[in-house]
């Protein structure tokens, strides 16, 4: 179980990121909270960062149940893979908006694998 353990500790690195991310560009920007909107790029910070807390609200309990439902490893490497995504997702949205469809993708099938894992285990559970 450390392998998952690991996934999600690197994923609350990565919100922390984020987070560090919008407020260095709210003082860039002259950006005084709580105003959310007022230059692109801060804009534009600001919301890779809320959609990745979104996106992680579903991923991390997904990630344990699927891992502590028995495929640890199986959910890893998705984890990981979500967690690449998102990464990239986060670096694209900082760079062009328009550029952020195919690192959202990926992290969303990576995010529907570990549904499905969970959702088979289950199966499988109650049919024992």
């Amino acid at each position: 179980m450390l392998l998952p353990a690991l996934i999600a500790a690197l994923t609350v690195l990565l919100l922390l990121v984020s987070s560090i991310l919008v407020g260095r560009a709210r003082g860039l920007y002259g950006i005084k909270a709580p105003a959310t909107t007022g230059h692109p790029d801060f804009e534009r910070a600001f919301r890779a960062q809320m959609n990745t807390q979104e996106a992680a609200l579903m991923f991390l309990p997904t990630l344990a149940l699927a891992a502590w439902l028995g495929q640890p490893l199986l959910a890893s490497v998705f984890g990981a893979i979500w967690l690449l995504a998102r990464a990239w997702y986060l670096a694209a949205y900082l760079r062009d908006a328009n550029r952020r469809g195919p690192a959202f993708a990926l992290g969303a099938l990576m995010q529907i694998a570990l549904l499905v894992l969970v959702f088979v285990a289950l199966a499988r559970a109650a049919l024992m």
